[in-house]
């Protein structure tokens, strides 16, 4: 039984947007890591998280999602990893949950880039550090390969905090695998094995997909699902990356993705709080 069924008692649940795009438009250069502004420019990354509460997000997440020993090696991701925390928490004022974001290491366990060993190791220094700070539950997001969620999910879970599972479904004819060639349904059952609360999908090939792949998800594993897609699929504009996808065009995908089973909705690479807003209408 999921522990996040209490969270869900009014029905689904909006979450958040995207944070990067967001802490661009307000100086982050593009391609640069976020997570040490929770140190350098804290003001910055609360009022991302303040505008999505005002929007009326429920869940936000926090700015870690490349605080691990992996992809940070000289970092200290003690304080980054508790500044986020706080940082959301300041922000949600009992107005919205906090799950704290834990990302993939970006590194290839079946080629060998790494150990599971040293996974392990590094995904537990991020999920203790993360868990002393207070967050409500954490998320493993942007997900590919299930091994790697696996050893995440073990980790994350000793921390006694509810655990979120997601996965970037963007591979195969049908932009329904993951880059490692894993369907909904073995991603979902695995993550349920391993005693995940929530499973579900964020980033990806834009928003035509979600629904099919938000109702495999809730088929094959009964628990609450985690929906964020892109607010349509990028393009450089000007130099620069573009998302096409407007707040209403997002929002109108809402009711499809609820009767598929969705639980906690949301947006991930160019939504904003806009689209929050746009969101809150339709539930």
């Amino acid at each position: 039984m999921s522990r996040l069924r209490d969270w869900l008692v009014g029905g689904p649940l909006i979450t958040d947007g995207a944070w990067g795009t967001e802490l661009q438009k307000r100086g982050l250069e593009p391609g640069a890591c976020p997570d040490p502004w929770n140190l350098e420019h804290p003001e910055r990354v609360e009022a991302v998280a303040e505008a999505y509460c005002e929007a009326g997000s429920r869940v936000i997440l926090t700015n870690t999602f490349r605080a691990n020993p992996v992809s940070l090696p000289d970092a200290d991701l003690g304080a980054i990893n508790s500044a986020g925390v706080e940082i959301s928490r300041r922000a949600a004022r009992g107005r919205a949950r906090v799950a704290a974001s834990m990302g993939p290491s970006g590194k290839l366990l079946a080629a060998g880039d790494i150990t599971a060993e040293a996974l392990a190791e590094a995904f537990t220094v991020q999920a203790r550090s993360l868990a002393e700070a207070g967050p409500d539950a954490l998320l493993l997001e942007t997900m590919s390969d299930p091994e790697e969620a696996r050893i995440a999910l073990r980790a994350a879970l000793e921390t006694g905090l509810p655990v979120i599972v997601s996965f970037v479904f963007d591979a195969g004819r049908n932009h329904d695998r993951t880059m490692t060639g894993a369907t909904p349904e073995r991603v979902a059952q695995a993550m349920k094995a391993e005693g995940a609360d929530a499973v579900g999908a964020n980033c990806g090939a834009g928003v035509d997909g979600f629904a099919a792949i938000c109702g495999r998800l809730a088929a094959a594993s009964g628990l609450p699902v985690w929906i964020k897609p892109n607010a349509g699929m990028p393009a450089v504009q000007n130099g620069a990356i573009a998302y096409p996808g407007s707040p209403e065009q997002f929002a109108a995908r809402v009711p499809e993705w609820i009767a598929a089973g969705a639980s906690f909705i949301g947006g991930c690479c160019g939504s904003s709080p806009a689209f929050i807003k746009a969101m809150r209408a339709c539930v």
